[in-house]
């Protein structure tokens, strides 16, 4: 199993990095890009940490979004995921189940990007931040909380000993 990383297109020039991107993704940038949401669905929530899932079909995206925190990820599934980066920059990283990378920001670091699934398989990776960092935490709307979505829902949890 390995990690590739293929480079579809390399940073744009510093005065306008994302010209070469379609309007529709260069205006998915400007909305998105101070979103905290690193997933699809926040199932787990604590003073020290945020658990997401992210769950890609082919052709799904995850749209532009700020890591300010130290954090990592893993795949659970193998699969192509197209990054889209701030810079401009466009690769096609292909996965493999349990792949993790480990990632940090210091003060004042972030890291913004969007995730197509380019392949034909089911993405899927489960992230994990850790609270409190070096930067503050980034507030999410509750609708990707899953403890909102099933309260909405009428579902109850039960407490188990």
């Amino acid at each position: 199993m390995e990690h590739t990383i293929v480079v579809v297109s390399e940073p744009g020039p510093a005065d306008n990095p994302r010209g070469h991107w379609p309007e529709p993704l260069q205006r998915a940038f400007e909305e998105n890009q101070y979103s905290g949401a690193v997933g699809n669905l926040l199932v787990s929530e604590a003073e020290n940490c945020r658990v997401w899932h992210l769950h890609l079909p082919p052709g799904g995206l995850l749209t532009f979004h700020r890591h300010v925190l130290d954090y990592f990820w893993t795949a659970l599934t193998a699969g192509v995921a197209r990054g889209y980066y701030e810079d401009g920059r466009i690769v096609d990283v292909h996965h493999y189940p349990g792949e993790t990378r480990h990632f940090k920001h210091g003060p004042g670091e972030y890291f913004v990007h969007a995730i197509e699934n380019v392949g034909d398989t089911e993405l899927v990776f489960a992230t994990v931040e850790f609270l409190p960092g070096d930067n503050p935490a980034i507030e999410i709307p509750d609708s990707y909380r899953l403890a909102k979505q099933r309260e909405a829902a009428g579902l109850v949890d039960v407490a188990h000993d």
